[in-house]
């Protein structure tokens, strides 16, 4: 299919699918459900390009990838399926986090980042859905408080409760265990 629709979709959304990607993983911590998710929300995102009136397509296109993903959450409880949280997830393979090509030569090097990969993941699992994902799209894909709210469709005044409830608990468990 093309023409003028698809050419425009091209260019206004696309440029998010690795946007939409980050998301998806970090807010069902496995690689391939992720690509699912992805890929039914451009799926969803074309067929529903025609009434998409302008505005943020990031905050937009991350909208649709998170409904999507808190449905396929949802399924997954119900079937009665979750991840793991030693760095793995629900399939056994590493997660994403965990896959990062690394350039160090260094064999210590490399064990402190994939170390490092490792308790930021676990730190971020084991947050609430509604803090991870506040935090994800904030620091991570470096959205406006305001793109945030409109993904989450929560208000802003939320947004910046629950980004400040999910640093004090990643603080929080980045001093546990830690002698004083």
């Amino acid at each position: 299919m093309t023409g003028p629709g698809l050419t425009e979709f091209e260019r206004v959304v696309l440029p998010h699918l690795d946007a939409a990607h980050n998301l998806a993983r970090w807010l069902v911590a496995d690689a391939t459900l992720a690509e699912d998710i992805v890929q039914d929300a451009a799926l969803r995102a074309f067929s529903y390009f025609s009434s998409y009136r302008g505005g943020d397509a990031k905050a937009w296109l991350l909208r649709i990838v998170r409904n999507l993903a808190y449905t396929a959450l949802d399924a997954r409880r119900r079937a009665g399926t979750t991840s793991l949280d030693d760095g793995t997830t629900a399939d056994g393979e590493d997660h994403p986090a965990m896959q990062v090509p690394d350039a160090a030569d260094d064999p210590e090097a490399s064990l402190a980042r994939r170390e490092g990969f490792a308790r930021l993941d676990r730190a971020l699992a084991t947050l609430p859905a509604d803090l991870r994902e506040c935090l994800v799209l904030r620091e991570l894909e470096e959205l406006s408080y305001k793109e945030v709210a409109q993904v989450t469709g929560v208000p802003v005044g939320t947004v910046m409760s629950r980004l400040w409830r999910a640093r004090q608990a990643l603080m929080q468990s980045g001093t546990e265990g830690r002698a004083p």
